[in-house]
């Protein structure tokens, strides 16, 4: 009897997960990662060796409603119901939400998209304890208004290298930012950002600056001023990791087809 040939399919998955518990997205020596998680129960899971390519590196304490990854398998389970099979597997603060089959030609880090991440600020006089993993805690008034106006000078193609942490490996530093807002409800004040791609600690460091915007150590203005200086030392500081979320990551129609 002729043996029956094994069909190799690209599965797009997007998940979300609660980084508080990791040190990241991308594997390391020193602590468990997502992506380690994930590689481990699909492993089992399938019976191959698997090792999926992630589309964004979110850091250690970063969390994530969409990011999105890619891995090839010759499994017969259905692509649309590897998100059930899986979960069943992961720990509770990793959900595969959706997966499908892709083509196979599909990168989640090389295809044009629009990634989105919020940045959120407790500002009041006290933390709040069931906020404290998620939310960045400012005790100092912030003026919602001058960040806003800050965020315009952010909009649009920059070389925003005065934005980026020493340990980038990229070839350009110039990125597009299609949208900045800075919304206040509440207690909380929430930064939202699209653009084509984000350097190495980019959103975290624009959110330190305007905080500072915020507290009146910058004048609005002056974010124009560290734009153009392209000097790392003239932003305001990294702000912590746990503010920090992932939303999405939404691909031109042209670059992946879901079947």
């Amino acid at each position: 009897m002729a043996e029956i040939e094994r069909i190799k399919k690209r599965i797009k998955l997007i998940i979300s997960y609660d980084g508080t518990n990791y040190c990241g997205w991308q594997i390391q020596i020193n602590g468990i990662t997502v992506e380690e998680i994930i590689n481990r129960e699909l492993s089992r899971l399938l019976g191959e060796e698997i090792a999926v390519i992630g589309a964004s590196r979110t850091d250690s304490g970063v969390h994530a409603l969409g990011n999105v990854a890619v891995f090839d398998t010759f499994s017969k389970i259905p692509p649309e119901k590897m998100c059930f099979a899986l979960n069943q597997r992961l720990p509770e603060d990793i959900r595969i939400e959706d997966s499908c089959e892709v083509s196979p030609d599909f990168h989640p880090r090389y295809c044009n998209s629009t990634k989105t991440y919020e940045y959120k600020i407790l500002n009041r006089r006290f933390d709040v304890p069931m906020m404290r993993l998620y939310t960045h805690f400012v005790y100092l008034p912030l003026d919602v208004d001058k960040m806003k106006k800050a965020a315009e000078y952010i909009v649009g193609e920059h070389d925003f290298k005065s934005f980026c942490s020493a340990r980038t490996q990229v070839t350009t530093t110039v990125r597009t930012v299609y949208s900045l807002d800075v919304d206040k409800t509440g207690d909380v004040i929430n930064i939202r950002i699209s653009g084509n791609g984000f350097l190495y600690n980019m959103v975290r460091i624009i959110a330190g600056t305007l905080i500072k915007v915020g507290l009146g150590v910058y004048p609005p203005e002056h974010v124009k001023t560290i734009i153009e200086a392209c000097d790392r030392n003239m932003a305001g500081p990294k702000a912590p990791a746990k503010g920090l979320t992932l939303v999405g990551i939404e691909y031109e129609e042209n670059e992946v087809n879901c079947g």
